[in-house]
């Protein structure tokens, strides 16, 4: 393989474009001036620069959310890998490029199938078609930045939104409706008109300027669906979009003069045969590392108390999930074993907090705290190790006040999962 500068990358030594394909290895010049190893996903001929290209590309050393649209003069053609670029002739790339036209599209109508799979198929099959199809699906962000709000945020994954407003470099979206529009003019005019300065539905918790909404999937079709169109754009694993009716979602929000900003939302399934106490869950990037993601999760189980039931949230979750659900079960169950100085069996813990005994256990044993022993788990604490790991969370103030939640269950259980 000929070595092409960086300066002279467009051609081959026959004056042939050379074109990466996906698949190809090859470094890359990132945001903080160094070049990163990264793989070609597709690519694109660039609106800038004539007769050049656009690769969208994932670098080996960092999470999905990353990925982006990089032109080629960014890339260093001296060292590409695996070998999996070749010259292409000026027909051959308008044929491939009306190719991946025709495919993104093709994907895009798969979209509102992925949750109508036929009844009858066995539950591993269609597990793993949702999930092959998310993959392909998704593989590609399709809108980079938004603004949302008083904040322009960058969008972390592909999402949805229909094939008119995907094109969009950026997109803008009303903060009380989450309508969305192509051109900020559009928003401008919106704004004269949208009366909504809070979630639709019932404000059933207010502390301060905090406040949570409840609202309906079935009653508010159109908002829901957009708030999940607006979560998938950082939400990798998310596959709800359209079909929200058997949902309520919980809006969390800041409310100032102007109105009720959303912070985040959780949802949760009206009637969960498995005892889901929460389906998705999403901080805002300008809110995140601020412990609403806490918050958010301790609504969730508060809830679940007034329910008299035993919850857990739906598998899988985000990485970012994971880790805000272990923090807050890790201390919840800390502040409960200080508190009764340890005298307590995991069944105690879950009916006092709500929290499925499974979840009790795998956080005990990632604390050190529990031990197996005659075939069955046992607490063993001391109140220094307790201390000890309640150190992390001394900072956090703000907590969830039960009093302050005017809301009743739906339905009456007849018995607690465990």
């Amino acid at each position: 393989m000929s070595v092409i500068n960086e300066s002279t990358s467009e051609q081959n030594g026959n004056g042939q474009r050379r074109v990466l394909e996906a698949g190809s290895h090859i470094y890359c010049k990132w945001r903080d001036d160094q070049y990163h190893k990264c793989e070609i996903i597709e690519k694109r001929e660039s609106e800038v620069e004539s007769g050049t290209y656009d690769y969208y590309v994932h670098y080996n050393e960092f999470n999905r959310r990353l990925d982006e649209w990089v032109h080629e003069s960014k890339m260093d053609f001296s060292r590409v890998e695996n070998g999996n670029s070749k010259p292409t002739s000026g027909a051959n790339e308008k044929a491939n490029e009306e190719g991946n036209k025709r495919m993104t599209r093709q994907n895009k109508r798969k979209i509102s199938e992925i949750n109508h799979i036929q009844k009858g198929v066995d539950e591993d099959t269609k597990l793993s078609a949702i999930e092959k199809e998310h993959e392909e699906i998704t593989k590609v962000k399709n809108i980079n930045v938004i603004e949302l709000g008083r904040y322009e945020i960058d969008t972390w994954y592909f999402s949805p939104y229909p094939e008119e407003f995907a094109k969009c470099d950026k997109l803008f979206l009303c903060e009380f409706c989450l309508k969305y529009m192509k051109k900020k003019k559009t928003l401008n005019r919106h704004k004269l008109k949208c009366d909504l300065r809070h979630p639709p539905g019932n404000e059933i918790y207010r502390n301060g300027n905090l406040s949570m909404f409840e609202v309906d999937g079935k009653k508010n079709k159109i908002y829901c669906q957009n708030l999940c169109l607006l979560a998938k754009l950082f939400l990798d694993h998310k596959t709800l979009y359209y079909d929200v009716e058997p949902f309520l979602f919980y809006i969390m929000t800041e409310c100032d003069q102007r109105g009720c900003h959303m912070v985040g939302y959780f949802s949760k399934e009206k009637d969960s045969p498995d005892g889901y106490n929460l389906a998705c869950i999403l901080t805002l990037p300008p809110y995140q590392r601020k412990g609403f993601g806490k918050l958010l999760i301790s609504f969730s189980y508060e809830l679940s108390k007034k329910e008299s039931k035993i919850g857990t949230p739906e598998k899988p979750l985000s990485d970012l999930g994971l880790l805000s659900f272990r923090s807050y079960w890790t201390q919840v169950l800390l502040e409960i074993l200080r508190k009764h100085k340890g005298n307590l069996s995991i069944l105690d813990i879950s009916n006092m907090t709500s929290i499925r005994t499974e979840d009790v256990i795998s956080t005990l044993q990632s604390l050190n705290l529990i031990r197996y022993w005659k075939g069955q788990h046992i607490i063993s604490v001391t109140p220094k190790a307790i201390e000890e790991h309640l150190k992390v969370y001394s900072k956090q103030t703000t907590k969830i006040e039960p009093k302050c939640i005017h809301w009743a269950p739906m339905n009456v259980p007849t018995k607690k999962h465990r």
